[in-house]
């Protein structure tokens, strides 16, 4: 096998599954039970030194290439094969704005209200209802950008996969408890249908499972 994958069935750990199916790679997968604590242990740390899943590596290289951080992952990945990444121009730096846009805002404020809507030992409302406005925010705006669009940038890319995971479930879990706040995300709904629907996307989260 070309890359060893460490993740786990998470929205971050799905991204480099499913980019992996995208662009035809032979890997493996090392699952990591971070229920278990298994992303603290001294093996997985020295792969990533922040004990976080997902991580990487790519055996084809000398010694064995270590990459961890989900966006660093598919772009490392992306370049590698010359795929799903533009190599240069405008549409290169919208896909790049658009998956830090997703590793600085959307995944953490999903992440944090649930954390402490549902896993905090302590429930605070300030806390609960920032984190729960900021994400139904930042929802919004992905709509409302996806209008007369396909997908995030002129075509499919690194931004949809990083975007998908941590919107599709995101919207799943508000809906679940505040179905209000996500009403008419009707474009938002589209784009999550239309990348669901691919068949390297069902095939990426099917394997975690």
């Amino acid at each position: 096998m070309t890359i060893e994958l460490y993740t786990a069935n998470t929205p971050n750990g799905q991204k480099p599954a499913i980019m992996l199916e995208e662009i035809g790679l032979p890997y493996q997968i090392f699952p990591v039970n971070i229920s278990q604590g298994e992303q603290h242990t001294d093996t997985f740390l020295a792969i990533n030194p922040n004990g976080k899943i997902p991580a990487i590596v790519d055996r084809s290289v000398a010694g064995g290439q270590r990459v961890f951080e989900s966006g660093a992952i598919l772009i490392y990945l992306a370049e590698k094969v010359g795929k799903l990444l533009p190599n240069d121009g405008n549409n290169r730096f919208a896909v790049l704005a658009w998956t830090f846009w997703q590793v600085g805002g959307l995944g953490p404020m999903i992440g944090q209200w649930g954390h402490f809507s549902r896993s905090a030992p302590e429930k605070i409302p300030y806390a609960i209802d920032r984190y729960l406005d900021e994400s139904v925010r930042l929802l919004n705006v992905l709509n409302l950008h996806l209008t007369d669009r396909t997908f995030i940038a002129d075509d499919y890319s690194i931004a949809d996969i990083m975007n998908y995971t941590w919107a599709s479930s995101g919207l799943n879990f508000i809906r679940s408890a505040h179905p209000d706040k996500v009403e008419n995300l009707t474009e938002l709904d589209r784009w999550v249908k239309v990348v669901g629907d691919r068949p390297a996307v069902k095939r990426g989260l099917a394997v975690l499972k």
